[in-house]
């Protein structure tokens, strides 16, 4: 970073930075952060208020985007960037806040050329380069502990997309081996895939299934809220999860497989 960066740095936190019992209250209301080190702490708050201050909450059908929402948003979201690059968010500005889940028109042509339009019913979506959406009902239900988790899936696709397209497979570090990625992820995503083909009943959610794009993101859920069982169940995604986000929930959270 070089000085004119940190300078801009120090001056937004010196503006924004979340009152430290403002933040301790946001942080006690999501047990998805228990266990975060004394430092982790310190780089959450500085984050998620430089997240704040740089992107701008909208309301949108008749929602009404309070301190306390903001707050839930960014302390989730940078979990996910907790020891990533504190720009991974670039590229973008706009959070759109629906109250609960939101109607998207989807056109889809078959094998036949012919055009179906319907209407997703969506908790969350994420834009290339745009903006991205969240359902305030489902913000609130997220960071319990309970495998659900709207802003960190959705976020979890803006680091997707930092080298193009979601496609499950974001930019990596250079200690990481593309093949290992490829190889863990790919066997796991066939195996949900064939499973939800059998109509068996999955640990894994089985929107999973849809594209890897999808699976990278829920299986980012599970690897914060639930990682004792994505460990159990599919232990090498886990270990390149733990890999990417340079953590360990599973250690943190105390949680035996």
């Amino acid at each position: 970073m070089n000085w004119l960066a940190r300078w801009q740095r120090e001056r937004a936190l010196r503006r924004h930075l979340i009152p430290a019992g403002e933040f301790d209250a946001a942080a006690a209301r999501l047990p998805v952060l228990a266990g975060l080190s004394v430092a982790e702490g310190h780089t959450l708050r500085e984050q998620a208020s430089l997240l704040i201050a740089g992107k701008q909450f909208s309301a949108a059908g008749g929602a009404e985007v309070d301190r306390a929402t903001q707050l839930a948003v960014a302390l989730q979201a940078c979990l996910l960037t907790l020891h990533l690059d504190e720009a991974s968010y670039r590229g973008w500005r706009e959070i759109i806040l629906y109250p609960d889940e939101f109607l998207r028109p989807r056109e889809e042509m078959d094998e036949a050329g012919v055009v179906h339009v319907y209407r997703d019913i969506l908790a969350g979506e994420s834009w290339h380069g745009g903006p991205l959406v969240l359902s305030i009902a489902d913000v609130e239900a997220s960071g319990q502990l309970e495998g659900f988790n709207v802003v960190l899936h959705e976020f979890a696709h803006k680091l997707d997309m930092l080298n193009g397209d979601a496609n499950g497979l974001p930019p990596l570090h250079r200690d990481m081996k593309r093949a290992d990625w490829a190889r863990a992820f790919s066997a796991a995503y066939e195996d949900l895939c064939a499973r939800v083909d059998a109509d068996e009943d999955t640990v894994v959610d089985p929107y999973a299934s849809t594209n890897p794009a999808e699976f990278f993101a829920v299986t980012t859920e599970m690897f914060f809220e639930v990682p004792d069982l994505l460990a159990d169940t599919y232990p090498a995604v886990y270990t390149q999860l733990q890999q990417f986000y340079r953590q360990d929930p599973l250690a943190r959270l105390g949680r035996p497989t």
